[in-house]
């Protein structure tokens, strides 16, 4: 097994709008699909599709969602051993709301993701040790997010940490204790309390988490590319301008094609590299799972350097 995703899934209930209705008032909206989603399962995708070998820990409810998200993932090759149901719980779903700038806002219900607990990731123990990466998120309690990070560091397997959505509440002492932190610059700068305006700004706010221990971090910035920042080093990744359509997902994206990288070869900026082409591709279709490219088409764009259009936001 390559990479453990423990973390959450999601139902998304995607509505393409013409502009948010005021309080109040009612307006008919062009479109709406519904999609498998969460940051776990979008992550765990992500990195299938790019040929990882992906085992998920996660929770889904009883009902009529459940057993369609776990074939979703079985059909992208997951192992899904640890996807277990929880009895008289919802699953998860998030209201996804799309502009006609391809902004999102987004809803989470986290129904049985809450129920993902400590004792799940002990459960899984003998096949997580055979792993070569962990990746988390914060759809999930933070004592189970806390008690991934610890197994990993018991196991020597690099942990990823995306704080998404950002929390206040997040421990800092067990960020320090990832292997990778990777926020988007808003997320940085709710953890931080540090400003992030600027280039200089977001290194900045990088740079305390790197001085306080953690080993790596990649801030993604949006149309101003990926920083990531170690121990002496910044590097910059610029971003691909593409024709943007929908960006719910694309951090997502970028996590687990990322994570997919790191674990064939260890090179985080071929890494980054990679999954910025991943992440700029997934926004130029529809949804989350279902507009992730595959490995030809990321490495055709990657290759090409392609640079069109507009940027968008991860």
């Amino acid at each position: 097994m390559d990479i453990a995703v423990i973390g959450s899934n999601m139902v998304d209930l995607i509505s393409y709008i013409d502009k948010m209705p005021k309080e109040g008032e009612t307006l008919e909206a062009p479109e709406f699909e519904i999609g498998c989603g969460g940051k776990g399962a979008n992550q765990a995708v992500a990195a299938a599709k790019m040929g990882s070998k992906v085992m998920m820990v996660t929770k889904v409810g009883d009902d009529l969602f459940a057993d369609n998200t776990i074939r979703n993932l079985e059909n992208y090759g997951i192992d899904t051993e640890f996807t277990n149901k929880v009895l008289d719980t919802s699953s998860g779903v998030a209201p996804i709301f799309v502009d006609q700038d391809s902004k999102n806002r987004i809803l989470i219900i986290k129904g049985a993701n809450q129920h993902l607990l400590p004792e799940d990731v002990d459960k899984a123990t003998e096949k997580l040790k055979q792993c070569s990466l962990i990746v988390l998120q914060l759809e999930i309690p933070l004592e189970t997010i806390y008690q991934a990070i610890d197994f990993g560091n018991e196991y020597g397997i690099p942990v990823i940490l995306n704080p998404a959505p950002a929390s206040k509440n997040l421990d800092f002492s067990h960020i320090y204790k990832c292997d990778f932190f990777i926020p988007n610059e808003t997320e940085l700068e709710i953890l931080t309390g540090m400003p992030v305006d600027t280039v200089e700004q977001i290194k900045a706010a990088a740079g305390t988490l790197i001085d306080n221990g953690v080993k790596d971090v990649i801030v993604t910035m949006g149309s101003r590319g990926v920083m990531w920042v170690n121990k002496g080093e910044v590097h910059i990744v610029d971003s691909h301008k593409v024709a943007a359509i929908d960006t719910t997902g694309a951090g997502d994206a970028f996590i687990g094609c990322f994570a997919h990288y790191f674990v064939q070869n260890g090179d985080v900026l071929l890494a980054i590299n990679m999954a910025t082409a991943f992440a700029a591709l997934s926004v130029t279709k529809r949804g989350t799972q279902t507009s992730y490219p595959s490995v030809d088409e990321v490495e055709q764009f990657e290759g090409k350097g392609l640079n069109k259009i507009k940027g968008f936001a991860i």
